[in-house]
């Protein structure tokens, strides 16, 4: 390789990996591309054909297969809001992939719940009928599963939903704020709270404007907040991704919010308990709205350098600010004598390799 991103900055030369290690960065030597951690992925909803909610312990490892050899190599897959006993059973399934021997796979994080305490108003693909009120019964349930629960994303104006927030910080499970109707008020005060992060920030949530600032005005400044963006060219405007960027440089999230039909192709997938049609690449229900997406997290990578992101930093949204963010700060570097998952992507930013404790993916 000719550069590669090391501790959030451009470094020239090579990469030299040893019984499955890094054992050394900045070599000299002709190459051309760079070298970046494997990617993180918050938010993934499915993949290849499978669903996550709905998708068994070998569909998950496939699904995981797929996702590195897209490059992302450490993910959170994200049960959507469906019937509670849906959703403990799918956790469990996650359990037992968790089980399984990780292989050359991207590895699971933790689970992500968003939902079932949503906002019906800002439901999104959503199943409404499945929305519920702040429980701590129902919460017990969710976190009583065999399967780790990283993050969940609720609605902080929701009667209940604070005691959720102190219940989920101790814990030591991440709050994100998203599919809400919350005001900058309330949205000050979740924060303050314990909440962490925002989920698809402008998308399924009240709008920004210039006397109601919301949410997503509350978490743009906000030093405290880390702010999750879908990069894929659909959801987001160039400007909207830019203002949220130089709003919040250093603690910017991209997620891919990938369905099953992320690298499958148009055509009817399921997200959770709803049937998606997805037409030249865009993922809708059958009342038009977005459906999760359906491209690759690297794409939103190239995206923000189009539009002008310094590259260190597209590749920080996507490797070491969600690994932070979930307190994994020992994944996703490249540095000697961490493992050797590395992505090398061309000149043009577009997949070459990937290598899993310095193996090939297939």
């Amino acid at each position: 390789m000719a550069t590669a991103i090391v501790g959030g900055e451009v470094v020239d030369g090579d990469v030299d990996v040893v019984d499955g290690e890094i054992a050394a960065v900045g070599l000299p030597g002709p190459g051309a591309g760079v070298a970046i951690p494997g990617l993180v992925d918050l938010q993934v909803n499915g993949y290849a054909g499978h669903d996550v909610s709905a998708a068994s312990p070998d569909e998950l490892l496939e699904l995981g297969a797929a996702l590195a050899r897209d490059g992302v190599l450490w993910y959170q897959p994200t049960v959507v809001t469906g019937a509670v006993d849906d959703m403990c059973a799918a956790l469990g399934r996650i359990a037992e992939a968790v089980a399984r021997p990780p292989g050359r796979r991207a590895r699971i994080l933790g689970a992500h719940l968003e939902g079932p305490f949503i906002s019906a108003g800002r439901a999104g693909a959503h199943e409404p009928g499945h929305i519920r009120d702040p429980s701590k019964e129902i919460l017990d349930r969710l976190l009583g599963t065999p399967c780790p629960v990283t993050q969940m994303t609720l609605a902080p104006e929701l009667a209940g939903a604070f005691e959720l927030i102190e219940e989920l910080v101790r814990r030591r499970v991440g709050v994100s704020l998203g599919h809400t109707d919350a005001d900058a008020t309330f949205a000050h005060a979740a924060f303050d709270a314990g909440a962490r992060s925002v989920t698809h920030l402008y998308n399924a949530m009240r709008p920004f404007w210039h006397r109601d600032p919301g949410i997503a005005g509350a978490a743009l400044v906000r030093d405290d907040v880390v702010v999750g963006v879908i990069a894929d060219g659909i959801h987001l405007a160039g400007e909207a991704l830019l203002v949220a960027w130089r709003a919040a440089r250093h603690r910017l999230v991209v997620v891919s919010d990938a369905m099953a039909a992320a690298g499958k192709g148009d055509g009817i997938h399921k997200l959770g308990p709803i049937d998606v049609t997805v037409v030249d690449g865009i993922a809708r229900t059958w009342d038009g709205s977005l459906a999760g997406a359906a491209r690759p997290l690297l794409d939103g990578v190239r995206l923000l350098v189009t539009l002008g992101v310094p590259l260190a930093e597209a590749v920080a949204a996507v490797t070491s600010t969600p690994a932070s963010l979930l307190g994994r700060e020992g994944i996703a570097g490249l540095r000697p004598g961490a493992p050797a998952d590395v992505v090398v992507l061309d000149d043009e930013l577009r997949l070459r390799d990937v290598l899993v404790g310095g193996s090939p993916v297939g």
